[in-house]
């Protein structure tokens, strides 16, 4: 028999979460001009668009990967051919809808069990969703320095 740890928040209201941060880093890349989404860089860091590269190839087939219990390496190669801001945005919007698809499989019990995601990192699948969600408000971060350094004012944050 199984036990649960004790719940603090429902997996609806973790979906819920996730998906409002989706969303303001959406409207983070809409605010990028399109040369800059590709291009704009401060210190060494990688311009915005290989960000959201690394966000795309986490979210859908990290989350796939623990409903479907299958350990696979990490891999941008599904946005090596994007060219174009609407792209992008176009395959963000597709992991949107795949994200919702994957997470009516878990059950309350998974969120317990150990994954080894990319066959990197063994923790319990609410610390790998943790991960996806604390990458990504990371990586927005950096998406807003790199707006305000253009002079373009970035989305309010609690807009989610």
């Amino acid at each position: 028999m199984k036990t649960l740890a004790a719940q603090v928040i429902t997996p609806e209201d973790l979906l819920k979460h996730w998906q409002g941060h989706r969303t303001l880093t959406r409207n983070t890349i809409e605010a990028f001009p399109e040369k800059d989404f590709f291009e704009f860089s401060i210190g060494g860091m990688r311009p915005f668009a290989q960000l959201i590269s690394e966000l795309l190839a986490i979210a859908v087939p990290g989350l796939k990967g623990i409903v479907n219990r299958e350990v696979e390496p990490f891999s941008e190669k599904a946005t090596e051919k994007l060219i174009f801001k609407a792209q992008y945005l176009e395959k963000w919007d597709e992991a949107t809808e795949e994200i919702n698809k994957y997470w009516e499989k878990l059950s309350i019990e998974d969120f317990n069990e150990n994954f080894n995601l990319f066959g990197q990192y063994e923790f319990p699948i609410n610390q790998n969703i943790l991960y996806f969600i604390d990458n990504e408000v990371h990586h927005r971060g950096q998406g807003y320095v790199y707006l305000r350094a253009l002079g373009i004012q970035p989305p309010f944050f609690w807009e989610r």
